[in-house]
């Protein structure tokens, strides 16, 4: 899934695009109802209101995989978030079951700045450099390849929750890691580990080459060139125009933030940690959030005795993430409803298997 094919025009029939929300609402309680246990449908937090409306459960990306993983009854999982997040459902569940993803341009930029290609290719340098002293390491927010390219070289994955127990971990068994895909995260988890800046390079995919000043077996940590284009948009400025007006402002803000904005901020958490820490504030507390707008949203409409801003007060949705709508959403159950799924999600079973691995080596020790 490429970033790209957004541009592409979508295949869904005209005519659930004419129709209003609230018929496409009762279609969905239909189907919902006709269906029963043989239908799950996990949301993610990101997800419009719209759609998560009719989510039986929501949650984090790996969270929501799992909790299909458990259900044993359903036939279909109807996936309401983006393709890394179908594909880890797909690879989690029994092969009986279905993973259906309402719109095939849901992806997510960040999991296609790193392919396999390159990865393979940088994998090789580094080893030529290093020999075998590297750990890979990959953010779930990655593609099912980059999962089984780690999980076939004795790595694992990571959540922005766990990933500090995860890098310490693989720093325990090698001495370097490899992180993969996003720089920030890897950077802002690593530093708080009390690795320091000066031992920590950048692999660039596109130039092929390792940025680093200095004498490269200092190195600890090797950050592959990704970013969540959401989350770099939040900067110092906003903390400090926030906080000039505000001088009891809580400034929150999720690790895929860049390096700088996550030391000023007045903490940083997961999607899960932010959400808690909000729901928990004391009454009347202002708090900025760094995070999708969509989550903002929720999170202000559900906390009305709280002062809850966006950190960013021109942030917008994620464009991939925000793709799934009510009518590809009902579609995609109308064909199931007969018989014909759509955007079936189904990895290949060598890359599903490694790419398991490399999972199961996360979940053994969180």
């Amino acid at each position: 899934m490429n970033v790209l094919d957004v541009l592409e025009p979508s295949q869904i029939p005209n005519r659930y695009k004419e129709m209003s929300d609230q018929e496409l609402e009762i279609r969905a309680k239909q189907i919902k109802k006709k269906l029963g246990p043989n239908l799950y449908i996990p949301g993610h937090h990101y997800q419009k209101d719209e759609v998560l409306q009719f989510a039986d459960d929501t949650g984090d990306s790996l969270q929501l995989a799992q909790m299909a993983e458990k259900n044993q009854k359903a036939k279909y999982i109807v996936f309401c978030g983006v393709h890394f997040m179908a594909e880890t459902a797909d690879i989690l569940t029994n092969e009986d079951q279905t993973v259906v993803l309402p719109d095939m341009r849901a992806g997510c930029s960040m999991a296609d700045m790193a392919d396999i290609h390159q990865t393979i290719h940088a994998w090789e340098e580094l080893q030529n450099t290093f020999d075998d002293t590297i750990m890979p390491l990959t953010y779930v927010n990655s593609t099912a390849s980059i999962k089984s390219f780690v999980g076939k070289h004795g790595g694992a994955t990571v959540t922005s929750s766990n990933a500090k127990r995860m890098i310490k971990w693989a720093l325990s068994q090698k001495k370097r890691i490899l992180f993969l895909p996003d720089q920030h995260l890897g950077r802002n988890v690593s530093y708080e580990l009390g690795v320091p800046l000066e031992q920590m390079a950048v692999w660039d995919p596109l130039k092929k080459e390792l940025i680093y000043e200095g004498d490269k077996q200092n190195i600890l940590v090797i950050l592959w060139k990704g970013h969540c284009s959401v989350h770099e948009k939040f900067t110092v400025e906003h903390i400090h125009a926030l906080r000039s007006q505000f001088s009891d402002m809580n400034v929150i803000v999720h690790p895929e933030c860049t390096f700088d904005v996550v030391q000023a901020a007045d903490t940083s958490g997961s999607t899960k940690e932010i959400i808690d820490a909000i729901n928990h504030a004391p009454k009347d507390s202002r708090w900025a959030i760094g995070t999708e707008m969509n989550l903002v949203n929720r999170l202000i409409k559900s906390n009305p005795d709280k002062h809850i801003v966006s950190l960013n007060p021109n942030m917008c949705p994620c464009l991939t993430m925000n793709r799934i709508d009510l009518p590809h959403f009902v579609w995609a159950l109308d064909m199931i409803e007969m018989g014909k799924p759509v955007n079936e999600i189904k990895v290949e079973d060598e890359t599903a298997h490694f790419a398991r691995l490399a999972l199961q080596r996360m979940l053994e020790r969180v």
